[in-house]
């Protein structure tokens, strides 16, 4: 019995100076969202829009030793120059892992020109690849989501808003085919809230926090890929 014991602890010994893992270098990872309402999280919590809720899953995909850091640049009503605009006064650094831009919708619900939209998207496309270290593959695109199906879009156009939203989404969709960027589509995120009030925030217009966790659900695959590289 004495020798099994003796024979126990030698193994043991061996196999603790065996062991050859490493220690996990910790990881920092830098993510820049880009937008409108939809970005900025309007009438959700501080932690309940998309951008808060991807970096949360982000990490759960990652070492406990890994760090994210967030920046959002987007306001409620902004449509296209004012984002422009937003990122020329913020002037954050070109060395983000992961960059996001939704926007667009102001453009449609402003009546401004759609010539407007046709000139500033591709720019704020490019700014934003220069913020991802200049890398198309940093950058994820995702489509506007179609608010003509809520209490607030029923009263402000139905159909034409969707007729109008599609208009903008082939023109995003097209522009990301062509050149070789990812895009999520989240255009019906919350096209079915007359009917499924929990896509809906409080203000019966923008996404809910269960409505941004499935466009999470969405983005989270190429986002993860992204960073792995």
């Amino acid at each position: 019995m004495k020798k099994t014991y003796i024979l126990l602890i030698i193994i043991c010994l061996f196999s603790c100076n065996s062991d050859d893992s490493k220690p996990v270098t910790p990881k920092y990872f830098k993510i820049l969202s880009l937008g409108d309402s939809y970005t900025f999280g309007q009438a959700v919590c501080e932690t309940c829009g998309y951008p808060e809720q991807l970096v949360d899953s982000l990490s759960l995909r990652f070492n406990a030793v890994d760090t994210f850091e967030l920046q959002v640049i987007a306001q409620t009503g902004w449509n296209t120059r004012n984002l422009k605009d937003g990122i020329e006064s913020e002037n954050p650094s070109s060395d983000f892992d992961l960059v996001t831009l939704l926007i667009g919708v102001n453009n449609q619900f402003q009546n401004r020109p759609f010539s407007w939209f046709e000139e500033d998207f591709p720019e704020l496309v490019n700014t934003a690849t220069q913020l991802a270290k200049g890398e198309k593959a940093n950058v994820i695109v995702i489509t506007i989501p179609d608010y003509a199906n809520t209490g607030f879009g029923q009263a402000f156009g139905g159909s034409e808003i969707t007729e109008e939203l599609i208009n903008y989404n082939t023109f995003i969709e097209n522009f990301c085919n062509l050149n070789n960027y990812s895009f999520i589509d989240a255009q019906d995120l919350i096209f079915e809230g007359l009917t499924n009030p929990e896509l809906l925030a409080p203000d019966n217009l923008h996404p809910s926090e269960f409505a941004y966790s499935q466009l999470v659900t969405q983005l989270l695959p190429l986002a993860y890929e992204i960073l792995l590289e």
